[in-house]
């Protein structure tokens, strides 16, 4: 009998193996291992106080146990209990032979013990389809944030996300101890809260594109687009949010960034009418006007639902990348700043950006602003400031009096790309998970006195191009944010990161797991691809599974072994667990391009500051001096017939869709004379993929009048050397 219990031991053992703390993202402050361990069987139950009968009920759902109302666990169970000698978010989590014990400081800590329980036991836990027992080792955890604001920063506005995206979203923010979500809800794209008293600027505002006064923008321009929550919603959302203890905070971004707004009610605009020839008579204007007394009056009822609708104490109001010459034309504006005595536009918008937050602090609620707003010098000081420009805007703030967030774009601004050859924005920086672990304040330069007003740290997404990925097969937002967000918990709950390689390791060893159970699309880091002795070998550091194409060959093949090649830059390789997957990456020699001369004209004549020889030079953009009609085109004509794999002819920013051919055709010349149809632009591109023949002109065709913009910007064009 006793040898059948010891394997019978050793069985469950072998099935529920237990992870450690050195394996827990954040890492726990103190953690210490004893001799044992304690098994959760069907019979385990979850016991608590009354006022934790929710956070029991969370924890149920992913442990299939029963709640057991009562201030001891008794042997065998699960207790959660309030220490209120323990700070709000510190929480001892203690295993023992007799049981589990959670005590925190307040539910925000007991929530923390409980997360940190997860982490503990095998990830399918996170699936809520685990099966006990589960097996449990021994020891004690003491552990609490060193920031009190750990944030992250969701643009809904951009791209739309659902009510229940929002919560799948707070759901992971959650299991990394991420405590705000600072929801951005309006910009030029859309308005994504009801305001009941002003009902249009959700059912007008909430949409654009067809149908829709606001013109469509990075993508689905052929669609009414878009999306709003309700109030009814939101207070579901808040509510959500509030048992993970994570606190939403509204972001109405004001005096600029309102293009939609001002699309919705032309009335919040300055008194004078643009040119708007360029635009074909769509007005591009951004900025409220500062001394229409109205508009104050319309702000104050907006926010006054605001402050009612989110508990939150922080209400954001904006301040940022303000278009300050729309002022400069307004003689309104302008007479206002001259009866104040001010000199610039960041005066005037500080005359706003303190009224709007005098207004806030009337509502019992503390306004928050970008760090632009503070640059007049005016600023209330009641303002928390949001720094995202850099790190020395960050300081500059934190000098001046102001408590601040720290968030400098070139380390925690997630929509940027991880490497060069995948999407992403790249004005800030190019980085990956490594780099916002390495954030330090102290080696950032930060003093013992700046130290005392940083108020936190927090990473964001703005979403410009998550719309033209939504079709993607895994999803762009998690793949632009995990495994940075594992990063930024690290940072913003220990204070600062530590070594890559000890915290890559977690990642790698329990993490992945996690997240896969989550259900997080997570990047993995691209494969290492190297051709030496005629041999193309590809590796990972992550152990996970690598895939290649061969260019002009169909379907993809599994990486076993070296390839014996003397063509490597045909292979394109990627790495995939699961829903997880990396970029895709090759051979230098696979992102070639010809550069033959090239002649461009167009229908559309060219900008005189920005003219087609920029293009043609293959160095600059161009643009043209307006923007697009149905019917125009733009034409390439090589010097030379044109031998090529891939030819692609793409319009606007080259990292965003945006001042591009909204809908249109491409057409091939192969004698410059005589063109045929070869293709629909996607994304403001068009594509020839393995010409039949040497190429002499190409031309692109719009059609779809305007592009909500007063330009077109005409890029050189891509063209990639048969392999």
């Amino acid at each position: 009998m006793k040898i059948l219990r010891f394997f019978a031991a050793l069985l469950l053992l072998s099935i529920c193996i237990p992870a450690f703390a050195g394996e827990i993202i954040p890492q726990p402050k103190r953690y210490e291992k004893k001799s044992g361990s304690f098994t959760i069987l069907t019979s385990t139950k979850i016991a608590h106080s009354p006022a934790l009968r929710p956070l029991a009920d969370y924890l149920a759902e992913y442990l299939p146990l029963a709640t057991l109302e009562q201030s001891n666990g008794g042997e065998g169970n699960i207790l959660l209990s309030v220490n209120e000698n323990l700070g709000k978010e510190a929480y001892t989590l203690e295993v023992t032979a007799k049981g589990i014990l959670i005590e925190g400081g307040s539910e925000a800590g007991v929530f923390y013990g409980i997360e940190t329980l997860l982490q503990m036991l095998p990830a399918k836990v996170y699936t809520r389809q685990a099966e006990l027992p589960f097996v449990v080792c021994a020891c004690k955890v003491e552990d609490e944030p060193h920031f009190s604001y750990r944030g992250f920063m969701l643009d809904v506005s951009r791209t739309w996300i659902d009510a229940e995206g929002v919560k799948e979203f707070i759901e992971n923010l959650a299991h990394h101890k991420i405590n705000k979500l600072h929801i951005h809800l309006t910009d030029d794209e859309g308005w994504r809260i009801e305001i009941k008293s002003h009902p249009e600027l959700t059912e007008v505002g909430g949409y654009r594109g067809v149908g829709s006064p606001v013109a469509g923008r990075y993508g689905r321009w052929q669609e009414h687009y878009g999306g709003y929550y309700t109030q009814e919603q939101m207070r579901e959302i808040i509510e959500f949010a509030a048992l993970r203890n994570v606190e939403i905070i509204p972001e109405i971004d004001l005096p600029g960034h309102s293009h939609n707004l001002a699309r919705v009610r032309p009335d919040v605009l300055c008194n004078f009418t643009p040119d708007m020839e360029a635009s074909l008579g769509y007005d591009t204007r951004s900025a409220l006007c500062v001394s229409k007394e109205e508009n104050y009056k319309f702000l104050e009822e907006v926010f006054s639902e605001l402050a009612e609708l989110f508990p939150s104490k922080y209400i954001h109001i904006g301040g940022d990348e303000v278009v300050t010459s729309q002022w400069k034309s307004c003689p309104d504006c302008q007479a206002l700043s001259k009866a104040h005595n001010m000199q610039s536009g960041a005066e005037l918008q500080e005359y706003f950006m303190n009224r709007l937050s005098k207004y806030i602090v009337s509502l019992g609620k503390k306004p928050c602003v970008w760090n632009e707003a503070i640059n007049a010098g005016t600023l209330t000081k009641e303002a928390v400031v949001y720094g995202w420009e850099s790190v020395d805007a960050c300081r500059k703030a934190t000098r001046e009096g102001y408590a601040t967030i720290v968030m400098p774009g070139h380390y925690f601004y997630f929509d940027m790309r991880q490497s060069a050859r995948e999407p992403g924005h790249n004005w800030a920086a190019i980085f990956d998970a490594s780099k916002v672990l390495s954030f330090d304040l102290e080696e950032q330069g930060f003093t013992s006195d700046e130290m005392k007003n940083v108020a936190g740290i927090q990473a964001s997404f703005f979403s410009e191009l998550y719309i033209s990925h939504l079709e993607d097969s895994s999803d762009y937002l998690q793949y632009q944010t995990y495994p940075r967000i594992c990063s930024l918990s690290e940072v913003a709950w220990c204070g600062k990161g530590g070594e890559w390689d000890e915290f890559n390791g977690r990642l790698i060893n329990a993490h992945y797991d996690r997240m896969l159970a989550m259900g997080i699309d997570f990047r993995l880091a691209l494969p290492t691809v190297k051709y030496a002795d005629g041999v193309l070998t590809a590796t990972t550091a992550d152990r996970t599974d690598i895939y290649y194409s061969i260019v002009g060959e169909e379907g993809e093949h599994k990486y076993t072994a070296p390839i014996k090649t003397d063509k490597p830059a045909r292979y394109l390789f990627h790495s995939r667990r699961g829903g997880a997957c990396s970029g895709n990456i090759a051979v230098e020699g696979y992102y070639t391009t010809l550069k033959p001369a090239v002649k461009i004209t167009s229908s559309i004549e060219e900008s005189k500051r920005n003219p087609y020889s920029n293009a043609e030079g293959y160095s600059k953009q161009a643009r043209t001096a307006r923007t697009c009609k149905d019917g125009d085109w733009i034409l390439y004509t090589f010097e030379e017939p044109v031998v090529c794999r891939r030819l692609e002819i793409p319009t606007g920013y080259a990292h965003l869709p945006r001042l591009l051919f909204n809908a249109g055709y491409i057409e091939v010349s192969y004698d410059g004379e005589n063109f045929e149809r070869v293709g629909d632009l996607k994304l403001g591109a068009g594509v020839i993929d393995a010409p039949k023949k040497a190429i002499k002109a190409v031309r692109i065709v719009c059609t779809e009048s305007g592009n909500g913009a007063e330009d077109v910007i005409v890029r050189a064009p891509n063209i990639y050397p048969v392999l």
